[in-house]
């Protein structure tokens, strides 16, 4: 790396606006360093896509974080961390991390009972990599998923004190809680902001695990290591791309950061 790479901003892709709560993350951890994301809302979701198209458009996103001259990619959704990661690594070279590891650590580290849950898309269920992660920091444990896409809909909706959320999420977690839990992993990037719903259901004595933390502390660290972190003190940098209405993107963005962005741009893969 050049000396010059270190104000090169970070590059985070997502199958739609999930992924800001990544960034939301980022932005609160490493306040100085310039990002760059793309919601590849005209193909969302990835979740209930084919591995072979998943792994495709995964490599589409990344060639294009990288016209704007990235110096590591976030891989902020749950679905392409869990299929196309290592496709990823194998044919680009810069740092590129995922949401599954991190959050599966945390999640190894902090139960007791040695029994984890984990709500995601289907595709990240079916992939079992956050099972595969977990046992990775210790084969005793027991991991338990479910896969809840209805909570992807709801959180864009914004839907977080309605009856029927707390229905659905009742009816989701129902076999997790009588998996008998103390852990539970927030495998999609949407769910963060149905935490105080899921706590309700699930109860107090749950420890939930957010991924979109866990990962801007890895990026942190992994930043320090590779002396990659930003010294510039000038104004960070936002750009936001899509591939698909950027004024639904727009609307939907306050919900996911706190506060409103103005620059977003409608971009290509080509």
């Amino acid at each position: 790396m050049k000396r010059n790479d270190r104000d090169c901003p970070i590059g985070v892709f997502d199958s739609g606006i999930g992924g800001l709560t990544v960034v939301k993350e980022l932005m609160r951890e490493l306040p100085r360093e310039h990002i760059v994301y793309f919601g590849d809302t005209a193909r969302v979701p990835y979740g209930t896509k084919s591995k072979e198209s998943i792994i495709r458009f995964s490599k589409e996103n990344v060639a294009l974080l990288l016209r704007h001259k990235v110096k590591m990619v976030v891989v902020a959704c749950n679905t392409s961390s869990s299929v196309a990661l290592e496709a990823l690594r194998r044919q680009f070279r810069l740092p590129i991390i995922g949401v599954i590891n991190p959050g599966a650590k945390k999640a190894a580290q902090v139960t007791r009972n040695k029994k984890v849950g984990i709500v995601a898309t289907m595709a990240t269920i079916n992939s079992r990599s956050y099972a595969k992660n977990i046992r990775v920091f210790d084969r005793s444990i027991r991991v338990f998923g479910k896969a809840c896409p209805l909570f992807v809909p709801l959180a864009e909706e914004g839907w977080f004190h309605k009856p029927v959320t707390f229905q659905i999420a009742r009816e989701y977690l129902k076999a997790v809680k009588n998996f008998g839990v103390d852990t539970l992993i927030l495998g999609c990037t949407h769910y963060p902001l149905l935490k105080s719903v899921v706590q309700k259901v699930i109860g107090r004595k749950v420890k939930l695990i957010d991924s979109a933390k866990e990962v801007a502390f890895e990026v942190k660290a992994l930043l320090k290591t590779t002396g990659l972190e930003r010294k510039g003190k000038g104004k960070p940098v936002r750009l936001f791309l899509v591939s698909d209405e950027p004024e639904h993107f727009l609307k939907q963005a306050r919900r996911f950061l706190g506060y409103e962005i103005k620059n977003v741009r409608k971009t290509s893969h080509v």
